[in-house]
């Protein structure tokens, strides 16, 4: 069958491969690609920055933003052939460390995790794939064209899930959410900032085009003028931060209000300097209660609520969000950044 690999390690391995069609096994589900999305993490791996291949291999099947149909499922497992699926990343350690050990394995403490298509599991980039019943969330059947969004959803369901954890420690309602960043995380942390009835502010670079209008259809405002400067406008309760860019992230952890809490799902380039005035940074921390807090990853529970959430939002919005799709015999046009790409995807079937 047809997979797209890569060397971790090697810059331009990226190749269409031909692989053995893979066998289920006690507890797995067979299921047949339909679709997987490209993202930074994927560009990085084909880039030869990151990635591992499995235990005794050179090549990683890589994708992990998943999207397929059951072809094949074991009696008991709660999937039935045809349904839709997208499939966890993440696997604990197997040590395993004591978030792990209690389901919470996107708060791994010992960095022994695995990740399906980056960290010593083969991903979902290939025409069949399997994967253990219970690492699998069934999505509404309405999804076909938009559930490759899941696991980019979990990544702010899990934000925002964070987010009210640490609220919650006193009185907590917010109002007004800024997201920095209008890419897929930065346009779905949005959608979900609507979805709690919140008033959401999104910001970023570009002036024209699918962004500012995929903000304007949810009813948000969108901005983008500097960060430092909408966000003393604004004063929000709540900033997700989805550029990584460094300046944006500490305009952002300045401008909030009383109580404000910061969630970073953006990661920042290392080796770039900053000047930071470090001593009002802090000082506006304590005295106003702030907190900063980084969010990665998810576990089972994220995606069951990301299915959730992507069932009742509006699938022409979600459609929006994709604006290329390339055949898997074309995959490189994937890893090639057009100006109005939001999210770019590799169709299997």
């Amino acid at each position: 069958m047809d997979a797209l690999t890569v060397c971790p390690g090697e810059g331009n391995s990226l190749a269409l491969s031909d692989l053995p069609e893979p066998e289920p096994g006690p507890g797995e589900l067979l299921v047949e690609g339909l679709e997987v999305g490209v993202c930074g993490t994927d560009k990085e791996i084909a880039g030869g920055e990151y990635g591992w291949a499995p235990p005794g291999r050179e090549q990683l099947v890589i994708g992990h933003e998943s999207l397929g149909r059951v072809r094949q499922a074991p009696q008991d497992s709660g999937f039935s052939e045809g349904d839709l699926v997208a499939a966890v990343v993440r696997r604990p350690d197997p040590v395993p460390c004591g978030a792990c050990a209690r389901g919470e394995f996107d708060m791994c403490r010992n960095g022994r995790y695995t990740e399906r298509g980056i960290k010593e599991l083969d991903g979902f980039a290939s025409r069949l794939w399997c994967v253990e019943a219970d690492y699998a969330v069934r999505l509404d059947p309405g999804l076909r064209e938009v559930g490759v969004l899941t696991e980019p959803t979990t990544v702010v369901a899990k934000a925002w899930e964070q987010i009210r954890l640490v609220g919650e420690r006193s009185w907590f309602e917010p109002r007004r959410v800024l997201v920095t960043g209008a890419g897929p995380i930065g346009l779905l942390a949005a959608l979900l900032g609507t979805q709690q009835g919140l008033e959401v502010h999104v910001l970023d670079q570009v002036t024209t085009g699918a962004k500012p209008d995929a903000v304007k259809a949810l009813g948000a405002e969108y901005h983008h003028g500097s960060a430092k400067d909408v966000a003393a406008r604004l004063n929000p309760e709540v900033v997700i931060e989805a550029t990584g860019a460094p300046s944006v992230v500490f305009d952002a952890m300045s401008g909030t209000a009383a109580y404000g809490i910061v969630c970073l799902t953006g990661v920042s380039p290392a080796g770039r300097s900053l000047s930071v005035d470090a001593g009002a940074l802090n000082r506006d921390l304590v005295l106003e209660n702030d907190v900063v807090i980084g969010s990665v990853n998810a576990n089972l529970r994220h995606y069951q609520q990301a299915a959730r959430a992507l069932a009742e939002a509006d699938t022409g919005w979600l459609r929006n969000l994709i604006t290329r799709r390339v055949p898997l015999d074309r995959f490189a046009e994937a890893f090639t950044t057009e100006p109005d790409d939001i999210k770019v995807t590799i169709t299997l079937d």
